[in-house]
C-alpha cells in the first residue's frame, strides 16, 4: 500500500483530483489496490439546527459516514468522514443533530453528491439493467435496482401548461394496451403521459389543466370528442401528415381499380384463372343484391364476406374494375430481361435450360426454377419491366422535381390510357399545394372536395367523406402552422425506450422516462 502524508501534498490531491470534496477538511488518503480510500472531517464551525435554525458548535459526540465518489484512476473512491453531533441551544427544540454537508453528503445517502449526479445521467439514458453495467465499467457499483430507484429519484419539470398541446396514442402493448402522450406543440416539451388512450381520461386531464387554446392530435374520433367535451372553445388541428397518409391509400385504391386501363400501355397481364372468375361473380352477387335494395350489411351476412369487402365490390361500377395487374416483387432475373427477350424473340423454342447457362455465365446466382417462373409470368418477353399498381401510384404522389425524366414520360403515358388516372393526378397536385399551411386554402379545400366528388373516383370520395366528417379541424389543420408532427417525433423516441427495458418496466417508470426526455 502507498500512503500520502504532509498538508501540502494533500491540499494539492484535493485540487486537482478531490475538488468535489473541498467543503471538507481531508486528513489522509491511502492507495489499497482497488480502492482508494480517503478520510476527512467536517470543518469545525457552527451548523443550523434544521429545526429552529439556531447556530451550534457544542459537540455531543461524533459519527462515521462511509460515501463512496466518484473513480479516479478506473478504480473506486471510498470516502470516510467523521461528522458531528451537535446540541441545539434552544430549549424546547431537538436535543441533539447530526451535521450535514450540502453538496458533498447529503441525508441518508451512501454516494457523494456529485457521483449521484453522474449515476442518475447514466441511468436517465439507459434504466436499470443497462445502466448498471455500464455504471460497473467505470468502477461504480450499483445493482439493477439501485439503478431504477436513482432514476425514479430524478425529479421532473413542473411548467406550466402550454397554450398549444399536441395528444397522441402509442403502444404499451400493440393491439391490446395504449398510452396516450400530451406535448407542448410550439417548444415540444413534455408535459404528460395517460396511462391509457380513453375519451374520459383525456377529458379529465384537460379539465384540471386550464389554459388550453389549440389541441393537435390525428384523425382519432375519441381524442375529438373528449376535446369538445372538455374545451368546446378550443381549436382542434388536425394532423397534415395523416390527411396525406389518407390521399395516399384513396390513390392507391382508384390506381388499382383502373389496371385494367393503364396496364394496355404496358401490354401487362391481368389476374385470369379461377380466382379472377370468383372475383367476378362476387361483383355480379353483390350488385344482384343492392339493385334489390339489399343493405350493405345484409348482403355480407348473405355473401358471407365482410363488410369492407363488401363496400370495396359496392364501389366498383364495373366488374373489370376488380381485376388487377399480378403483384410481381423484384427478382434475381431482372437485370438479364433484356437478354433473355432478344434470345426467345430470335430463337422462341429456345429451353430454358440454355438460357440459365447463358445469364448464369452473365452472373446469374438464382436457380433454374426461378427463371421457370419468371417465363411463364411472361415477364421475360414483356417489353418493357412490369410496374406495379403501388409503383404508379408512388409516382403520382411523387414531387415532379424529385421524378426522372423516364418516369415523366412512363408516367405522361400512363395517365393519357385512363381519364379517371389523368383527373387522379391532378387533384392530388392540387392537394399536395394545400398542405403548405395559408389562411386562402379554406376556400380551395371546398372548391377542391367539389371537383373530385363530380369525377368518377369513389375511392377519393370516401376521403372526402372523412374530410367533411372533420371538416373544422382539417380546415384549422390548412390554415395554421401548428402541426402534429413533434408528438410523433416524441412517440418514435418513446419506441426506442420501450425497447431498451424489453418489455419488463411497468407505466410508472416509463413515464417517468418519458418526460425527462
Amino acid at each position: 500500500m502507498g500512503r500520502w502524508h504532509g498538508v501540502r501534498d494533500v491540499n494539492e490531491l484535493v485540487d486537482v483530483v478531490f475538488s468535489g470534496l473541498s467543503p471538507l477538511a481531508i486528513e489522509d488518503v491511502t492507495d489499497e489496490a482497488e480502492r482508494i480510500l480517503v478520510r476527512a472531517r467536517t470543518p469545525e464551525e457552527p451548523v443550523p439546527c434544521p429545526g429552529c435554525g439556531a447556530p451550534s458548535d457544542r459537540v455531543h459526540g461524533f459519527h462515521l459516514r462511509t460515501v463512496a465518489d466518484v473513480p479516479v484512476d478506473g478504480r473506486r473512491v471510498v470516502v470516510r468522514v467523521r461528522v458531528r453531533r451537535l446540541v441545539c441551544p434552544t430549549r424546547g427544540c431537538r436535543h441533539t443533530f447530526r451535521e450535514q454537508v450540502p453538496g458533498v453528503l447529503e441525508r441518508y445517502q451512501r454516494r457523494t453528491a456529485r457521483l449521484t449526479r453522474q449515476v442518475k445521467a447514466v441511468v436517465k439514458e439507459l434504466a436499470g439493467r443497462a445502466g448498471a453495467r455500464l455504471l460497473s465499467i467505470l468502477a461504480v457499483g450499483l445493482s439493477r435496482h439501485t439503478a431504477l430507484r436513482a432514476l425514479l429519484r430524478i425529479p421532473l419539470a413542473v411548467g406550466r401548461v402550454p397554450r398549444v398541446i399536441g395528444v397522441d396514442d402509442f403502444a404499451l402493448r400493440r393491439r391490446h394496451r395504449y398510452a396516450t402522450v400530451v406535448i407542448d406543440a410550439e417548444t415540444h416539451e413534455r408535459i404528460d403521459v395517460l396511462p391509457d388512450r380513453t375519451a374520459d381520461t383525456l377529458e379529465s386531464w384537460l379539465r384540471t389543466h386550464p389554459g388550453v387554446e389549440i389541441v393537435c392530435r390525428d384523425g382519432s374520433a375519441t381524442y375529438a370528442e373528449a376535446i369538445r367535451r372538455a374545451l368546446p372553445k378550443a381549436t382542434q388541428v388536425a394532423d397534415r401528415w395523416h390527411l396525406w397518409h389518407n390521399l395516399c391509400e384513396g390513390a392507391l385504391s382508384e390506381v388499382k381499380a383502373h389496371s385494367g386501363c393503364w396496364a394496355t400501355v404496358l401490354d401487362a397481364p391481368l389476374y385470369d384463372g379461377p380466382r379472377a372468375q370468383t372475383t367476378l361473380e362476387r361483383w355480379h352477387q353483390v350488385h344482384d343484391l343492392l339493385e334489390a335494395g339489399v343493405g350493405l350489411l345484409e348482403c355480407a351476412r348473405r355473401l358471407q364476406l365482410s363488410l369492407n369487402t363488401v363496400k370495396r365490390y359496392a364501389r366498383a361500377d364495373r366488374p373489370e374494375r376488380m381485376l388487377r395487374v399480378p403483384k410481381y416483387r423484384a427478382s434475381l432475373v431482372d437485370p438479364y430481361r433484356e437478354h433473355l427477350r432478344k434470345r426467345r424473340a430470335e430463337d422462341p423454342a429456345v429451353p430454358v435450360l440454355h438460357l440459365f447457362e447463358e445469364i448464369k455465365a452473365l452472373g446469374f446466382t438464382g436457380c433454374v426454377n426461378l427463371l421457370h417462373k419468371y417465363i411463364n409470368q411472361g415477364r421475360a418477353d414483356a417489353e418493357r419491366s412490369h410496374i406495379s399498381a403501388r409503383r404508379l401510384a408512388r409516382m403520382l404522389l411523387t414531387r415532379p422535381d424529385n421524378l426522372t425524366s423516364e418516369h415523366h414520360g412512363l408516367l405522361a403515358g400512363l395517365t393519357a390510357a385512363c381519364p379517371e388516372v389523368t383527373q387522379l393526378a391532378a387533384h392530388i397536385r392540387t392537394f399536395a399545394q394545400l398542405l403548405k399551411p395559408h389562411p386562402g386554402n379554406a376556400d380551395t379545400l371546398e372548391f377542391w372536395i367539389a371537383q373530385v366528388r363530380a369525377a368518377d373516383l369513389p375511392h377519393l370520395h370516401a376521403f372526402t367523406r372523412g374530410l367533411e366528417r372533420d371538416r373544422d379541424a382539417v380546415i384549422a389543420a390548412l390554415t395554421l402552422p401548428h402541426s402534429n408532427g413533434p408528438t410523433e417525433g416524441v412517440n418514435t423516441k418513446t419506441k426506442l425506450i420501450a425497447r431498451q427495458m424489453y418489455g419488463r418496466a411497468g407505466f410508472p417508470l416509463l413515464r417517468h422516462r418519458i418526460l425527462l426526455g
